[in-house]
């Protein structure tokens, strides 16, 4: 049935009364909890809290331009996911500092901006990380976080369209996740997860259930049900909007850029926005600005390194040298392929871009209803590495990330991988430029700094290429790199030259329960009272994989502990298996069944 065309035309009630709030404020207001950033965690904690019967003051520096208005079709159409992050008025854009290690060369830095934040602009890939990666945080520090205590609260989160046979999904949660239409059946997708039975990797059927490693399909945030069923599930879409809905005491205020944390001492009190205007908190201060923006925040308001603090003329309200270090990243390269057939590169034609976009406005399904990202997988790069460390994201279509830039092909058909390394040990850092928040900070990513990273890259570059030769297809031939780059040497080149972000900072302000840790293990800032950050800043390490999920999780959790709330059941398979699928013998190989070729017989 058509859906009613003014839908995405004029404003819902949320936005109106949003626009409203903003309107309707004096110069300062109070509630219980002010939040700052409606982004992937503030949606969440925002909406859990106010159902917790507290009042909450979301401020979100963006406006409500994602989500409604014609151009709202390009946030919530999930074929058209390349386009928001190049709008600055959805995307902070941060410019990083040149990276000595890549040649100088200044990585894209894309985060969202307006209701939503990067969980209205990101790729959709729905990962939940490796459970080992719970327990790495555990083991530095972070108590109540091993697998065990956030299996839970995914499948509390989660609304899963697909089979559920080890019981670790969830029914019924807010954020739907479900595997595409396309992956099953259709040709390239199915020959890349068939190579991973080839190559001994294996293939399985979710890699967020009970085994990661191997390849799979690739399950997106798209609503597989209901009035929305087609569109983007952003966390706004997910948890905010239905809760402004539901609870009076809920105030979203767009428009509004926090400009410093305000203390009487060392107790956060409010927060003050760039217009003038104050926001206070009778219990509690929460950041959720992201990865660069809730460390910068911190800074400009007293907290953070005292050195750093001092040259910007900041007074020190809580000495941490930890705000701002160990920023973290997942960087990827294209490897592309030509095919014989098979392949979306014939969609690319605006025309038939036209007809995926009307078929999508009609009955939103087809080809406008999917990330594309349908199929990808996890492999270990070496033995000796306990569980995987490369992720691959499969597209039918070998094209650049923009959309524009596509490899010429005898057959005209193509696909490509994304090939990225989950663990590198680079740790770099945000500073604040000035106390002046519309300065950008100083984002120093130090990519590839390890000597480990060109190690694993190297690997991963070579594994990639070896499975693509155990896909059943006719007519592969490698473009790019292609396949003279072979030596260390050469791989190196073009790693400095191609490698990109995968859009994945966290770290900034880490748990823990060590001296360089800024806040404990319920997100509260060590040194600092009625001041918590709930965002990926939080993460001690980063975990496999798309950080979407983890940072919802982490929401989800945290607000139970700002509430006091009993956490979910637990879950009976994390119960048993702790640690996830591990290869028994991952000491001594890199995968669990040897593949066999002339050169190499049984």
């Amino acid at each position: 049935m058509m859906r009613p065309l003014q839908s995405l035309h004029q404003p819902r009630a949320f936005a109106r009364r949003a626009l409203r709030q903003h309107a309707a404020f004096s110069s300062s207001t109070k509630s219980d909890y002010v939040v700052v950033g409606a982004g992937s965690a503030g949606c969440v904690v925002a909406s859990r809290l106010a159902e917790g019967g507290a009042s909450v003051t979301l401020l979100e520096a963006g406006d409500a331009s994602t989500l409604r208005g014609p151009l709202s079709i390009l946030t919530r159409m999930p074929t058209a996911l390349s386009m928001p992050m190049h709008w600055g008025r959805w995307n902070w854009a941060y410019e990083t500092a040149p990276s000595p290690a890549l040649d100088g060369k200044r990585v894209s830095c894309p985060r969202g901006r307006g209701l939503g934040g990067s969980s209205s602009i990101n790729g959709m890939v729905y990962v939940r990380g490796h459970a080992l990666d719970y327990e790495a945080w555990a083991d530095a520090g972070c108590r109540g976080w091993r697998w065990v205590d956030v299996a839970p609260y995914f499948k509390k989160m989660e609304h899963w369209a697909g089979d559920d046979a080890d019981g670790l999904r969830g029914r019924g949660g807010p954020l739907h996740v479900t595997d595409g239409a396309n992956a099953l059946g259709t040709p390239l997708y199915e020959a890349f997860q068939a190579a991973g039975d080839a190559a001994g990797y294996g293939r399985v059927a979710d890699y967020n259930g009970r085994r990661q490693e191997g390849l799979a399909p690739m399950p997106m945030t798209v609503f597989h049900e209901g009035p929305r069923r087609g569109e983007r599930c952003s966390t706004f879409a997910a948890y905010l909007e239905p809760a402004m809905d539901a609870h009076d005491a809920l105030s979203v205020v767009t428009g509004a850029r926090a400009a410093r944390v305000e203390f009487d001492g060392t107790r956060a009190v409010a927060v003050a926005t760039t217009d003038g205007r104050r926001f206070e908190a009778e219990k509690e201060v929460i950041l959720c600005a992201g990865a660069i923006a809730t460390p910068q925040l911190l800074q400009i308001s007293g907290v953070g390194p005292a050195d750093l603090l001092e040259s910007l003329g900041v007074d020190v309200v809580v000495a941490a040298d930890g705000v701002g270090s160990n920023l973290q990243d997942h960087l990827e390269f294209y490897f592309q392929f030509a095919v014989a057939s098979g392949s979306l590169a014939p969609y690319l034609a605006p025309w038939r871009k036209l007809l995926i976009g009307l078929r999508w406005l009609l009955r939103r399904d087809g080809l406008g209803a999917t990330n594309h990202f349908e199929a990808g997988g996890f492999v270990r790069s070496a033995a000796g590495k306990e569980y995987p460390d490369v992720q691959f994201h499969f597209l039918p279509v070998a094209v650049s990330y923009d959309g524009v830039t596509v490899p010429h092909t005898a057959s005209g058909h193509s696909f490509q991988l994304h090939v990225g390394c989950n663990r590198s040990k680079a740790r770099g850092a945000v500073a604040a430029a000035s106390p002046d928040v519309e300065t950008a900070p100083a984002v120093d990513f130090a990519y590839m700094s390890h000597d480990d990273d060109w190690t694993d890259y190297r690997a991963a570059l070579r594994l990639a290429r070896e499975l693509v030769g155990h896909m059943d297809l006719e007519g592969v031939e490698e473009v790019t790199p292609g396949a003279s780059c072979a030596t260390d040497e050469q791989i190196d080149e073009y790693l400095r030259e191609h490698l990109e972000s995968a859009y994945h900072p966290c770290g900034t302000c880490r748990m823990g329960d060590d001296a360089g840790a800024v806040c404990d293990a319920e997100g509260r800032v060590v040194g600092a009272e009625g001041l918590r950050v709930v965002d990926a800043s939080l993460f001690p390490s980063i975990t496999n994989g798309n950080l979407n999920a983890p940072t919802i999780m982490v929401a989800e959790k945290l607000s139970d502990a700002i509430l006091g709330n009993a956490p979910p059941p637990p879950v009976a398979h994390a119960m048993d298996h702790p640690r996830g699928h591990v290869d028994p013998k991952w000491a001594t190989r890199q995968r669990e069944k040897p593949f066999y070729t002339d050169a190499n017989p049984p």
